[in-house]
């Protein structure tokens, strides 16, 4: 495994990190393999493991919570996320000073934990000044509850804000975002986010490097009804199309030919941004836990980014 800063911050994050959604939050995976494949995950090397409340209405993290604490709690970088309504109060929900400081006890209680080390707002809130949220993140650091905090899916001027604000009145700055980020879905990140955050020392952890599975070829000859896309209709409209599904094939020979599979090409060529701190991964199989772990020390040769590049960029 190897192991990069979180942006600018000391903290090193693994590489190849574990999300909670798929194995957690959708309740796909039964937990005897959940169990198993957390467990491999920590062997492999992996030290950040992600999830969000939101995830199975808490349950995720309660679950993760109860396999993590059987290990040192300073060998492990566990994240956690806020914004998603957790019920029917009206202030259950969104990026408010109440909801962050309720948000965060409920959190660590389910996980049975003094602390995390990553504390994302999961989305930006349009009816929360950021001024307000930037506060309550530096307060709950202070108290010593988190570590880190950071955003996922904001747009870039959000971000900037955000980073300005505490650069102003010198509060702990947003050190991390989690994007949607693949070969699939590049344009958001490469054109607005990095900009962004790159010159900042934000580092990126990006969610759905394989598209949804797309990108590991097992949608090559259509989308079995038993299957991720075959069960979320979202996914399916946006990322099977004729074009997906060439530009996945052309893939295939590149990858044979570095001694890859198609999954652990993927991940190596979001690994190949500088500004990627760490790739999120699922398993629903320790076998998928221990292709997606090889990605790492993948370098890609320029020469091959380039034939990827051309591919991607295909009509």
């Amino acid at each position: 495994m190897q192991y990069r800063r979180l942006g600018h911050a000391g903290m090193k994050v693994s590489v190849i990190s574990l999300g909670g959604w798929i194995n957690f939050g959708e309740g796909s995976v039964a937990r005897d393999l959940n169990r198993t494949i957390v467990e491999a995950a920590y062997e492999k090397g992996i030290n950040f493991f992600d999830l969000a409340d939101a995830y199975g209405n808490g349950e995720a993290e309660k679950e993760m919570g109860t396999i993590l604490n059987q290990f040192p709690r300073k060998t492990l970088v566990v994240s956690s996320k806020l914004f998603w309504p957790m019920s029917d109060d009206v202030n259950d929900r969104g990026l408010s000073r109440k909801h962050i400081l309720e948000s965060i006890d409920g959190t660590l209680e389910r996980l049975g934990m003094d602390y995390i080390d990553i504390y994302f707002c999961h989305r930006a809130d349009p009816e929360t000044p950021i001024y307000e949220t930037a506060r309550a993140m530096n307060d709950i650091i202070e108290q010593g509850k988190v570590m880190y905090w950071g955003t996922s899916e904001w747009p870039a001027s959000k971000i900037v804000e955000a980073y300005e604000i505490c650069l102003r009145y010198g509060w702990h700055l947003p050190q991390v975002e989690q994007p949607n980020y693949s070969m699939l879905y590049r344009e958001r990140v490469e054109s607005e986010i990095l900009p962004a955050t790159e010159p900042r020392g934000i580092g990126l952890v990006t969610f759905s490097p394989l598209a949804q599975g797309m990108l590991t070829g097992k949608y090559d000859d259509g989308v079995p009804e038993d299957s991720r896309l075959g069960r979320q209709d979202w996914a399916r409209q946006r990322l099977f199309t004729d074009e997906n599904v060439e530009r996945v094939r052309a893939l295939k020979p590149i990858a044979e030919d570095l001694g890859l599979t198609r999954a652990q090409l993927a991940l190596a060529w979001n690994l190949r941004q500088p500004g990627v701190s760490s790739v999120i991964t699922g398993a629903t199989r320790v076998s998928q836990l221990e292709d997606n772990v090889k990605a790492a020390g993948v370098n890609l040769a320029e020469d091959v980014v380039d034939e990827i590049q051309e591919i991607l960029d295909g009509d």
